[in-house]
């Protein structure tokens, strides 16, 4: 749980959807919402002006939706950490904004306790990766190799095993490497793919065939 309070702006076209995400994440004592977003371009006004460190983004909005917000809102100085709530699992959405770099997805009707830690995940910095979700949605789209980085096998097998899931204490414990080495690698795969995070470095080594699901 991260040690100061996490702000929050909740960006749904869903009177009731904001309502009641305001409801769960208030409730907490770590966590305030600082805004609501009826649509994708007053997410991005509220973005710039009230600086939270995680929006809740509904992909599906009228005018500007929630994948052009995502971008926009990803390209403020110090832009905060976008968490994409939908309703379709399957959603070719939510891949898209997972490509432009959100943090993370998660389902409309996922329960309360998982929300929080959602929110809290991303706001330090986390990454939400849910393997076979994540693998059912990047398939759903054709593979582009040409022009991909070179990765040394030793990042390609971290990616993979990121791409897992894997924590870097984790990672460092199967390849039986330091936790600190783990971070080198990461950070060495982040910026050959031009990758936010961990989740864009899966999707976007998956798309670029440098790792498998």
């Amino acid at each position: 749980m991260p040690d100061t309070q996490v702000r929050v702006l909740v960006a749904d076209d869903e009177p009731l959807v904001r309502s009641g995400l305001r409801l769960i994440l208030d409730a907490e004592p770590d966590i305030e919402v600082v805004g609501e977003a009826g649509d994708g371009a007053q997410a991005v006004e509220l973005a710039r002006a009230l600086r939270p460190d995680v929006v809740c983004m509904d992909v599906r909005m009228p005018g500007v939706d929630g994948l052009r917000a995502t971008e926009l809102v990803l390209r403020l100085p110090e832009p905060p950490r976008v968490l994409v709530v939908t309703t379709f699992e399957h959603d070719g959405y939510v891949l898209d904004a997972l490509t432009v770099g959100a943090s993370g997805f998660l389902l409309k009707r996922a329960g309360a306790d998982e929300m929080v830690q959602a929110v809290r995940t991303v706001a330090v910095g986390q990454s939400l990766l849910y393997p076979q979700a994540l693998r059912d949605l990047i398939r759903t789209r054709p593979r582009a190799t040409a022009g991909a980085p070179v990765l040394t096998p030793r990042e390609r097998e971290v990616l993979g095993l990121v791409a897992q899931g894997m924590t870097n204490a984790e990672i460092a414990a199967a390849l039986v490497i330091g936790v600190e080495t783990v971070r080198t690698h990461v950070a060495a795969v982040l910026a050959k793919l031009q990758a936010r995070d961990r989740t864009q470095a899966v999707v976007l080594g998956y798309r670029a065939g440098l790792v498998e699901l």
